[in-house]
Parts: structure tokens; C-alpha cells; sequence
């Protein structure tokens, strides 16, 4: 009896606990409804819903598994990237869960299963950090990807896709699933998901891509809906209304709040990262019936967005602003890799994006999310190139930088010498590298929070050091990036913080350093801050979601030793040079060499170390004449030699080393031509709408091919909505500042654009060929190609204004196909890129005609 009383008096206790806690979440967030306008309001202010976060998808699917192969805590693992969402200061997540992962083929959900179990815990630590979410109960994926679908239980497994959209036992299935899902009761916050405060709203599924007529479409939707109200769920349901878009009307007449989108204005799948200005591909965010959602009060949620293929760091923010220019109120990047796997980016191998793996990116999200609480919806910011500055926001190309700048913030993505608005307001800094208030040579991001006049927190992530091209073929074999804790050079010039000391506060830190004039060294951690003679109080109201003593970061898994360099092509003789590597290693380095030969002369330089891992070398005049520069590089450690690009160990001066591999530069006269395009080498770089129709292929001529490119129409296609007007073009791109980079000078001299192509069919057929400028504007020609390989020259100076193609081609597809820059100006300096477009000038009776060219190469003469 006495043991039941104490089980009723706990169970009583819980109910007390949840109820204050439903309480909490209702006063703090208030229930979200969708007003007569299309806004996303909390109901108890009336304010506006603003949400800015990620997707992570831990609890399922290749996450969830690469966990368990790695003997991986999902828990402690969640634990420890929620507390880094906080810390970049996101309040939304998203997430399409693997309904066939937790569901069997008629819609039940499995009981005592894992995966949702961690999508319950994940959802409480989300609460626990006052960050919202929106949820996508059904993804109709398999489980499989990147590997092998698995054998699983649910219905999406069983019908797949298209036919859940159609068979009517799926369907009942899914109307049986989502009722049971909005049930289901969290097994760490006692509350089912139809009554969590935290779920702002309800997207029904993942991409349906429906194929039938408007009103098997709408009858489908509204038994989802249905299902849904019947739980009595009174929140906003969302649908996914940018894939088949001409049935925009019919998503709406099924009694849904507003429509979800998704944008990558990249592409996907590339295999490389991107090179060049892509700021044109995310000016704006232009949705063509955007009139049908404001007629009916649709809201607009982007459920999906990334540069996909990009590790730069002024991406995000420009694409913040262009969804709050178009009404957006509710944005997820995809995807946030899951920290213990981010060393290999196995997931998604075309997204990257992770704080400790990629930080520049990381805190290029942070300042997207004061982008999307700051601005308001719907007001223009101008177009590219004048909109790089608003409000409290900057960005720039060419630094590669994003800034965050008002009267109690500084957030920056890289090296700035910006001054902040009224350092004397400070109270949030968040960084990498160098600005007027904090001089740090490590690679990590860090954040320095103000707590109370004198007493500052700062937080330091380790360095990250990328050794491989994220975007290819990944395994859980191959280190994408490595992680090294090592003690950096800080400085601090923080407000009326002249003199003070620093002490150690997360577990496990026992650190110490003496500060001297604003500068000490300092380790990956947490730390106190205090000014001389101040003590805390114990106030951490400023840190907002995060814990005092909270830390969490990868430890090191440098194992080896890593050099990476990649030769500049081709530079001009007589013009100084320098050899540039990123080399970092386990053991300690000694000292770096770089043996260089130039035909029968060769030269052993030191290369020296300017910055962490940064090295560098002058190329000794003698070697650059005509020729070949043939160089290795020599990492000398308390270890052993290493040579690169072999990584073999031992050392080229021994007798003994069998090696011959090297860096290669072409050293060529100023007066030689200047290849921009040189099929055989540079055709997997082409950027282009599609890729079949292509191929590369051997001509009559030694070490030369040519690019067919090979056209049953001059059309491209909207495949989303099939009300769309077909563009005739199609456009490839290819990106040649690599190939200019060691002759700049020689540009000067250049008059001629020479295009060595031909025709394969028997008869003439039009080319445009355009140099694409560093700000988005392009310059070209049409020229009249002939069968049989020709030359065909043109003067820059004829050269005229002619649009530019957003390649690779922005998704969803309704996006704009062209960018115009009205003020551009031709530049040869300027130009980045070659644009072949098939399609201007040409008439419109041979639009649908075959089409078959080959390009072999493009110089400057």
C-alpha cells in the first residue's frame, strides 16, 4: 500500500511538472495559427512566427546506423549538437521522419521501437533549449541512402512513393499512421505531439510529386487533413506545393494552411565545390504563383535550403534575405551533419555543414538567423550588386565574409577589419580569425559572451582542417576533415576590460594561462573571464539557451601527416612565384621543404611557416624560364620525412626513394596564348543544365577531344509545372580563373578570343560563346559554327552584353532561368568563367530541330 501511495504521489508529481511545463511553452510560444493574410501569428501575442534552423536526421535511416557501426550514444550525440544549435542560436528545427523506419505496411506505429524513441528524446532536449519545430510525418524514402535500402516494415516501403499517392490501401494506411503519429505520446515529455507547443506546424509529406488530375489531388490531401483534425490537432498543416506546381489551385481547395518549398540555388551533385560568384543563383527567391497562395492565405514555410557544392561562407545570409524578401517565414538548412560522422560526410555528401567541421558556414547560419528575426517579410532590399549592405548586414564575395553588426552584437564568418557599431555595447561576439576586437590564429569558430559588467564567457572550438573534397564519393573509411586541439595565440580588446584573468569552467579543462596586454594562449573549452578586481555573481541570463560550464567539441582524430596543394597551371616566365601548402601532422613538423626543378636545374627552398598550417615558399628567380616547374614538397617531422604529393615516406635526396610523382606548373611567354578551355582537361568542371546529351570524345589529333554536345530540341523544361512556357537554351559554364590566376599581366595584352569548334551534323549551326564577369554580368558573341574542326576569332572589343544563365540551375525549377546586371562592365580582368549558350540568335523554326556541336578548346590571343 505504502509503495502504491509513492507511486501515485510520483506519478502525481510528473503530471504537476509536464502541466507547468505545457504552460511554460504556451506562455513563451502561445499557440501558432495562419491569419486571413497568409501570416503565421502566436495566438496569445498576435506577433509574427519567425523560425530559422536546420534538418537532422540522427534518430533514422544512415545516421542512425552509422551511430551504432561507430559505437556511437545517440543520446549523448544528440546531446551534444542541440547544445551547438543553441550556441549558433537557431529556434526551429525540421525534420521529414522515416515513416517506414517506425510504421508497419497499414499505418501502425511499432511499439517499443528505437527510432522513434530518439525522435522523442531529440524533441525533448529541442523543448529544453526553446526551440520550436516543424514536422514532416511522412518521408515515403526508403531508409537506405547513401547505402542499400533496407527490408522494412512500413507502407512507404511497400508502395513507395507514387503509389501512396494513389493505391487506395496505402492511402488508408497513411490516414491511419497520421492520426496514431499526432497520438503518439513523447516518452520524455508526457505530451502527444498533437498538444507539444513546440510544433508550430504539421507539413503532411516529403516531395509528393503528384502525377494525377487536380481533384484525385485535392481529395487526397483532404482525407490527410482529416486524419489529422480528427486527433484534435488545431495547429497550421502545411503541403509541399513547389513540386507540381500547376496543381497549385488544387493543393489549396484541400484546406491547408500554406505551402512548403524547398531551394538550392546550387544544384546538387556536382561531385567538386563550385568556383566563382554564385551571389546572381540567390538574388532573389521569385515564386510565379505566388498569386494563388496570397489569394487563398497560404503561408510559405522553405522546408529544405543550401548552396549545395560550396564551402564559402557568404552564401546563407544573402540567401536569408532573398526568403524574407519573398515572405518567407519558417527556413531549415539541409543538413546539419550529425557531429560524430562529419568527419567523413557520408549522409549527404553534396551538403556539408556542421560548427565544429565547418565553422565559417556554421556562423555564416547564425548571422542567416538574425536575418530572419531582423528583417521584415516582403520589403525589397534592391538587386545585385547594390544589396550586399542592409541593415545591419554585410557581405562580400571576394573576402569570402559575412558580418553581423549592431549596437550589442559582432558576428563574423572571417578576417574583417570592420569596426563594431558601439564597442562599448558589446555584449555578443561570435567569430573565426581576425577582427578589431579579437586577434585568434586558430581555425575554430569561438563565441564571447558578455554576462555582467566585467565578466565575460568565451568559448573556444578546436581547429578544423580540411584534407578532401567534401562533395565526392565519401566513405566512413576517408577523412573529409580532421580535427586538431592545439594551444593558439588570442587577444582580446574587449569593452572596459583592460586588465584580466581567465579560468578554466567545462569538466575535464584544466588549462591556465597568464594574460599579458590583452594576449594570452588558449585551448579548445569553456572559459571565465573576469576583469581585475570583479567576481561573478552567477548571473547567466545573457547566454540565453546555453549552461555556464557547457563545452562540447570532437576530439582530435589527426592521425597522419596532410598536405594539401593544389599547382597553379600555368604562369608566365619571368613573374615571381610562390608555392603555397596547408600542411598539418600528428607529429611534430621540423621543418618543410620544397625541392623544385626546372629542366636541368633544381633548387632546395625552406617554406615558411606564415601562419598555422600555412606555408609558404619563393620560387628562386633562376627556375622561372620556359620550361616545367616539377617540385615536392618535404614534410620533416620528429617522426620522419614525408613526401608529397606521394605521401611516402622517406625523403627525394635519399638514394633510396623510389617516388617520382610531383606538382607540375607550365612556365610559358607572356606572348603565348592563353587557354580558357581546353576540352580533354577541363570538360568535368562544365557546369551545365544536363548532363546527357554530353560526352567527351577523342579527335583525329594527339592528346586532343572535343565536347559533343548533342540536342534532340533547343529546349529546357519546367518538369515541376507543366503549364510552364519551355526557355529555348541550353547553357553550360566553366569556371577558368584556376587556369588565369599565374597570368594576370598577360591579360593586358590580349585582343582575341579564339573558339577552335566545329559542327557534327552536315550544316551550319549558332554558338554564343560570353565571358562571365566577376559580378554576375556577361559578355559575348554569336558565332555561325561550321562542320569540320575550325577556328573562329572574335575581337574583345565586339563583345556585347548578353545575359547570363544561373548555372548550375537553381531548384526548384520555377526559379529564374536568366540574371541581368544592368551596370556591369566589361573587364578582362573581371572575367571568371566561359558561358556556351545554345539558343540565342537562332530562329525559331530550328528550335526543335536536332542539334549536335563539338567545342575542343578556347584561348586568348
Amino acid at each position: 500500500m505504502m509503495k502504491l501511495k509513492k507511486l501515485l504521489l510520483r506519478t502525481f508529481i510528473f503530471i504537476i511538472v509536464v502541466s507547468n511545463n505545457v504552460l511554460a511553452q504556451n506562455q513563451n510560444h502561445g499557440i501558432s495559427y495562419v491569419d486571413k493574410k497568409g501570416i503565421i501569428r502566436w495566438k496569445n501575442t498576435e506577433t509574427e512566427v519567425k523560425g530559422f534552423g536546420v534538418n537532422y536526421t540522427t534518430p533514422f535511416a544512415h545516421a542512425f546506423r552509422t551511430a551504432k557501426k561507430l559505437g556511437i550514444n545517440i543520446k549523448d550525440a544528440i546531446d551534444n549538437d542541440v547544445y551547438h544549435f543553441s550556441r549558433l542560436g537557431f529556434d526551429l528545427y525540421r525534420i521529414h521522419v522515416w515513416d517506414t523506419e517506425i510504421s508497419d505496411e497499414e499505418g501502425n506505429l511499432l511499439k517499443n521501437n528505437e527510432h522513434l524513441d530518439a525522435l522523442d528524446y531529440l524533441l525533448s532536449q529541442l523543448k529544453k533549449r526553446n526551440i520550436n519545430y516543424v514536422i514532416t510525418p511522412i518521408a515515403f524514402w526508403g531508409n537506405g541512402w547513401p547505402e542499400p535500402n533496407e527490408d522494412t516494415p512500413g507502407f512507404s516501403d511497400r508502395y513507395g512513393k507514387e503509389g501512396a499517392l494513389t493505391n487506395l490501401l496505402a492511402i488508408r494506411a497513411q490516414e491511419n499512421y497520421l492520426q496514431q503519429f499526432l497520438n503518439h505520446k513523447n516518452k520524455y515529455t508526457g505530451i502527444a505531439y498533437k498538444n507539444d507547443p513546440n510544433i508550430i506546424a504539421i507539413e503532411i509529406s516529403n516531395e509528393p510529386h503528384h502525377k494525377g488530375t487536380a481533384t484525385e489531388v485535392t481529395n487526397f490531401i483532404k482525407k490527410m487533413v482529416t486524419s489529422i483534425k480528427s486527433t484534435g490537432y488545431k495547429k497550421p498543416i502545411f503541403y509541399n506545393i513547389s513540386h507540381s506546381t500547376h496543381l497549385a489551385k488544387a493543393y489549396f481547395a484541400a484546406d491547408i494552411d500554406g505551402g512548403t518549398f524547398q531551394w538550392y540555388p546550387t544544384g546538387l551533385g556536382f561531385q567538386k565545390e563550385l568556383e566563382g560568384n554564385l551571389l546572381p543563383n540567390i538574388d532573389k527567391y521569385t515564386i510565379p504563383f505566388n498569386d494563388i497562395i496570397t489569394k487563398n492565405g497560404g503561408a510559405k514555410i522553405v522546408y529544405e535550403f543550401d548552396a549545395a557544392d560550396v564551402l564559402k561562407s557568404y552564401m546563407y545570409p544573402v540567401m536569408a534575405r532573398s526568403l524574407r524578401e519573398a515572405g518567407i517565414q519558417l527556413a531549415t538548412q539541409f543538413a546539419y551533419d550529425p557531429t560524430y560522422m562529419a568527419y567523413a560526410n557520408t549522409e549527404y555528401n553534396t551538403h556539408y555543414m556542421n560548427l565544429a567541421y565547418t565553422p565559417q558556414k556554421a556562423l555564416s547560419l547564425m548571422i542567416s538567423s538574425k536575418i530572419f528575426h531582423q528583417l521584415p517579410m516582403n520589403q525589397n532590399q534592391g538587386s545585385y550588386p547594390d544589396n550586399l549592405k542592409f541593415d545591419d548586414f554585410s557581405i562580400s564575395y571576394k573576402q569570402d565574409l559575412g558580418v553581423y553588426n549592431n549596437e550589442e552584437e559582432f558576428i563574423y564568418t572571417n578576417h574583417n577589419t570592420i569596426k563594431p557599431k558601439s564597442f562599448n555595447d558589446l555584449k555578443h561576439i561570435a567569430g573565426y580569425g581576425n577582427s578589431k576586437v579579437v586577434k585568434y590564429d586558430g581555425t575554430g569558430a569561438y563565441f564571447i559572451d558578455r554576462l555582467e559588467e566585467g565578466i565575460w564567457r568565451l568559448e573556444i572550438m578546436p581547429d578544423s582542417f580540411n584534407i578532401n573534397n567534401p562533395f565526392g564519393t565519401n566513405s566512413l573509411d576517408k577523412k573529409i576533415s580532421v580535427i586538431n586541439w592545439e594551444t593558439r595565440n588570442m587577444s582580446l580588446d574587449l569593452p572596459n576590460m583592460n586588465k584580466f584573468s581567465i579560468k578554466a569552467l567545462n569538466s575535464n579543462n584544466d588549462f591556465y594561462t597568464q594574460v599579458t596586454s590583452g594576449s594570452f594562449k588558449i585551448e579548445p573549452g569553456t572559459y571565465l573571464i573576469s576583469a581585475l578586481g570583479r567576481d561573478f555573481s552567477g548571473n547567466t541570463s545573457n547566454l540565453r539557451n546555453i549552461g555556464l560550464e557547457e563545452f562540447s567539441a570532437p576530439k582530435s582524430n589527426l592521425d597522419s601527416t596532410y598536405v594539401v596543394h593544389e599547382p597553379i597551371k600555368e604562369i608566365s616566365e619571368r613573374t615571381s612565384h610562390e608555392i603555397n601548402a596547408k600542411i598539418i601532422s600528428k607529429a611534430k613538423i621540423d621543418q618543410v621543404e620544397v625541392l623544385i626543378r626546372n629542366g636541368n636545374t633544381q633548387e632546395l627552398v625552406v617554406m615558411n611557416c606564415t601562419a598555422p598550417y600555412q606555408y609558404v615558399a619563393s620560387v628562386p628567380e633562376k627556375l622561372l624560364h620556359e620550361g616545367f616547374l616539377n617540385y615536392q614538397i618535404i614534410v620533416k617531422t620528429n617522426v620522419s620525412d614525408y613526401t608529397f604529393p606521394a605521401n611516402m615516406k622517406g625523403n627525394p635526396n635519399n638514394w633510396n626513394f623510389s617516388d617520382t610523382s610531383d606538382y607540375r606548373t607550365r612556365i610559358v611567354s607572356e606572348k603565348y596564348p592563353l587557354y580558357l578551355f581546353n576540352a580533354q582537361n577541363d570538360s568535368d568542371h562544365l557546369v551545365r543544365s544536363w548532363r546527357y546529351g554530353n560526352k567527351l570524345v577523342p579527335t583525329k589529333n594527339a592528346n586532343e577531344s572535343e565536347f559533343q554536345i548533342r540536342l534532340d530540341s533547343i529546349t529546357t523544361k519546367d518538369n515541376e509545372n507543366l503549364n510552364a512556357v519551355p526557355i529555348h537554351d541550353y547553357s553550360l559554364r566553366y569556371n577558368f580563373q584556376k587556369k588565369t590566376k599565374g597570368r594576370l599581366q598577360a591579360l593586358n595584352k590580349k585582343q582575341k578570343l579564339i573558339i577552335n569548334a566545329r559542327t557534327i551534323l552536315n550544316k551550319e549551326e549558332k554558338l554564343q560563346v560570353a565571358l562571365v564577369m566577376s559580378d554576375g554580368t556577361s559578355f559575348g558573341k554569336t558565332i555561325l559554327l561550321k562542320p569540320g574542326i575550325l577556328e573562329y576569332s572574335i575581337d574583345l572589343e565586339n563583345l556585347n552584353k548578353v545575359k547570363t544563365v544561373t548555372l548550375p540551375r537553381p531548384y526548384p525549377s520555377f526559379l529564374s532561368y536568366y540574371f541581368e546586371n544592368t551596370k556591369g562592365h566589361f573587364n578582362l580582368k573581371n572575367a571568371e568563367s566561359l558561358q556556351f549558350s545554345i539558343g540565342p540568335d537562332i530562329d525559331k523554326s530550328d528550335l526543335m530541330h536536332p542539334y549536335e556541336i563539338a567545342i575542343i578548346s578556347v584561348r586568348l590571343e
